[in-house]
């Protein structure tokens, strides 16, 4: 039997405003370090894999948005994502592609994703869309 993902949330903590959990897989270790300042200084927590292997065998804590490079060693990140939407305890949670592909947004629609981030990115842009994934903004809530 594969291991559940570690669960992070009880209602307690849900409630005491605790950082917003992303977590981003690329093996590019450049662009690991510079998502990892650009996350960490907009006041994200951050977990940071090279490849999708502990994802796929369940050793991680979930988060509230994985952002998923598209082209990694080992298993492609679309096949990732696939991988976890399709799983009942990660299928909730939004996955960010991020790719220079010129063909990025059919795939990641295709692959499940919620939406992509285009490389090269714009850092407004980057944090608008994580934003957008992980606060999205309830239209059904009258005032």
């Amino acid at each position: 039997m594969k291991d559940k993902p570690q669960k992070r949330y009880s209602e307690e903590t849900a409630v005491s405003g605790l950082k917003k959990r992303i977590l981003f897989v690329d093996d590019d270790p450049g662009i690991r370090d510079i998502v990892a300042v650009i996350l960490s200084r907009a006041g994200y927590e951050l977990e940071v894999k090279e490849d999708g292997t502990d994802i796929l065998k369940n050793k991680f804590i979930l988060p509230d948005l994985f952002l998923i490079d598209k082209q990694l060693s080992g298993i492609n990140g679309l096949d990732l994502c696939r991988h976890l939407k399709q799983r009942k305890a990660t299928s909730h949670i939004p996955v960010i592609m991020i790719s220079a592909s010129p063909d990025i947004a059919i795939l990641s629609k295709q692959a499940g994703a919620d939406t992509y981030i285009e490389k090269p990115f714009n850092v407004h842009h980057f944090l608008t869309v994580i934003s957008s994934c992980i606060n999205p903004v309830d239209s059904h809530v009258v005032i």
